[in-house]
């Protein structure tokens, strides 16, 4: 039976998290390994069945092919999919919130219904393209540019660090179309669009499995009926989505640490030193007393904001605040947990060591640890 704190999720987070963990055990777990050490995307193995479970469109209303539901439903399944592999759960994260839900939240109708049903589906994968190899952090200095022609724009320029890039058929792309920060205008890019391509492929240290890469823009046509949101409104439309991003991504931290346990607690039961099992030392008990309050703090927080952004009641300071101590306390365990294992953790023999080469991405990713603290500080102080 696994020890853990019921947090009163409602019956129908309990069952997707039931659901999720199923598949996740039964399909995606047995691909793990594979996944990190080929840098190998199973979009056929696991995409279409995600989104037979609805797993995709958690957050879209149902005229969509979508559940209906919240984002504490959103996060619990990140949480699940990701506790067996962070790769398809940082995957799974930038095609159903940063590109399905800012469809859902900003489209037309009519874009609506061209793109959402097979995103939602697993037909097809999603993106969204924000950063740049000169703009992360300072995303308004954005060089990707669009010019307004007769027939819509055309784009010049690149993106950088773009999860699901190298299959992407539908991307949420901003880019500049005039000065400062109401000079930017989102677009959705289809990957077969005149003058669209995939860059350099990006090799990371973690989140193997998770295809990164460049996108190229050399006189990229698209029409204007791919605008999405206000034309110089792309700031609004991108500051909008941070906060669910931030939560629904810190979902991914939370699996990792239960991933840590679930290999930590069985191991120390059963290795023996001195002639007992070492999860009868007092020191190892510490450890693990720690790696599980790390986790279920991280939980509380996490989930609390979900569950403002489900009441429109979420603050900014505290979206950022619940990924920085999932990401910051995930870190710390996933360490735990190849210290726990001693040697056999810093094998490849055992998964910790993935764990913590998959934690690390998210003190950076989705706005870095600094800018968090940033954030959080000058909104506690009321500062410009």
């Amino acid at each position: 039976m696994e020890a853990t704190l019921d947090f009163g999720l409602g019956e129908t987070a309990d069952m997707i998290r039931d659901t999720t963990r199923r598949f996740a055990r039964e399909r995606i777990e047995p691909l793990a390994a594979r996944i990190d050490a080929e840098d190998w995307f199973p979009r056929d193995e696991l995409w279409p069945a995600m989104g037979e479970l609805g797993l995709h469109g958690v957050t879209v209303e149902e005229e969509w092919g979508g559940l209906g539901l919240g984002y504490l439903e959103h996060v619990v399944a990140c949480e699940e999919v990701s506790r067996a592999s962070a790769s398809i759960g940082l995957s799974y994260g930038a095609h159903s919130n940063l590109c399905v839900n800012q469809i859902r939240r900003w489209a037309n109708p009519e874009q609506k219904a061209k793109y959402l049903p097979k995103l939602v589906s697993g037909e097809h994968v999603g993106s969204l393209a924000m950063s740049e190899a000169g703009a992360g952090s300072d995303v308004v200095s954005m060089k990707l540019r669009a010019e307004k022609t007769e027939r819509g724009y055309v784009l010049n320029g690149t993106k950088f660090w773009i999860t699901n890039a190298p299959y992407a058929d539908t991307l949420v792309v901003y880019a500049k179309t005039g000065e400062g920060s109401r000079g930017i205008t989102t677009f959705i890019i289809e990957k077969d669009m005149p003058g669209f391509s995939i860059g350099q492929k990006i090799e990371k240290m973690g989140m193997r499995g998770s295809p990164t890469a460049e996108l190229v823009f050399d006189d990229c046509e698209v029409p204007d009926e791919n605008v999405m949101g206000p034309v110089n409104g792309g700031v609004g439309v991108l500051m909008s989505g941070l906060d669910y991003e931030r939560t629904v991504l810190a979902g991914i931290q939370l699996g990792i640490m239960q991933a840590s346990l679930d290999v930590v607690l069985p191991y120390i039961r059963e290795r023996k030193q001195f002639g007992q099992p070492i999860g009868h030392f007092q020191l190892m008990q510490a450890k693990v007393a720690d790696m599980y309050v790390a986790l279920n703090s991280a939980r509380a927080y996490v989930y609390a904001v979900a569950k403002s952004c489900d009441a429109g009641l979420t603050t900014r300071f505290d979206a950022a605040g619940a990924i920085l101590l999932a990401s910051e306390n995930a870190v710390r365990v996933s360490l735990e947990a190849i210290q726990a294992l001693g040697g056999a953790g810093y094998t490849k023999d055992w998964p910790v060591e993935r764990f913590a080469r998959d934690a690390k991405l998210l003190d950076i990713g989705a706005g870095t640890n600094e800018i968090r603290r940033m954030l959080i500080g000058r909104e506690l102080i009321g500062a410009n």
